[in-house]
């Protein structure tokens, strides 16, 4: 069942976040890369015009090695992200072992996410997935609580376990759909100095997401 909440609410039925991602890639030696990524992001209830508070910028530095050319082809990426999609906007760190360890099997253990793959075909494979998930939007109109705080934005932070199905049309794209349930999960409100100052949810939930994307990872 819906919760009350001591506020109108119908604001936050609808939350949007587009983004735009620019990566930038060199040869840092013969055996690492460094990647960084800029992406702006549009994060909002869009309720009314959009306005520079709807706007947020991510940012990734990593250094990427990797070696295709063996039994068994493995990938190491390390570095660091600012980024706003797990409810919390400060610096994270990026760690990401990927290994093909069988023709059809991987594995990929790291933060924010690891995972375990069965190739169906180089094209199809299934997932079996725990990772971090969450969101920081904007609320365009400030939502006054009954002390008299002021609620400026939104955010979630969600510890997912999830199985997954991936169909990859290219190299990077692909589609992804994924299932699960949140292990963990804080959906906050906050002011304009990104306190809390409501709890919406607490509680466990079923989580379902799917999509298109085209990732390096």
């Amino acid at each position: 069942p819906k919760r009350d909440f001591p506020f109108d609410d119908n604001e936050l039925e609808q939350l949007h976040v587009v983004d735009f991602n620019l990566g930038y890639i060199f040869n840092w030696n013969k055996d690492w890369r460094f990647v960084g990524i800029v992406t702006p992001r549009l994060a909002s209830n869009l309720v009314t015009d959009i306005g520079s508070r709807d706007f947020l910028i991510n940012l990734t530095a990593t250094f990427w090695k990797e070696r295709k050319d063996v039994d068994k082809p493995f990938r190491l990426v390390l570095g660091l992200t600012y980024n706003s999609t797990t409810g919390l906007p400060v610096p994270l760190p990026l760690i990401n072992y990927y290994k093909r360890f069988h023709p059809r099997w991987a594995f990929t253990l790291g933060i924010p996410r690891s995972d375990l793959r069965m190739f169906l075909s180089e094209r199809n494979i299934l997932q079996l997935a725990l990772f971090l998930d969450g969101y920081f939007v904007n609320a365009q109109n400030d939502i006054v609580l009954p002390d008299n705080e002021l609620g400026t934005s939104i955010s979630l932070s969600t510890l997912v376990s999830a199985v997954g199905y991936q169909l990859k049309v290219s190299k990077m794209a692909s589609f992804y759909g994924f299932a699960g349930y949140t292990l963990l999960q804080n959906g906050i409100l906050r002011n304009d100095k990104r306190n809390k100052v409501f709890t919406l949810n607490n509680r466990g939930s079923l989580y379902y997401k799917v999509g298109f994307k085209v990732s390096i990872f």
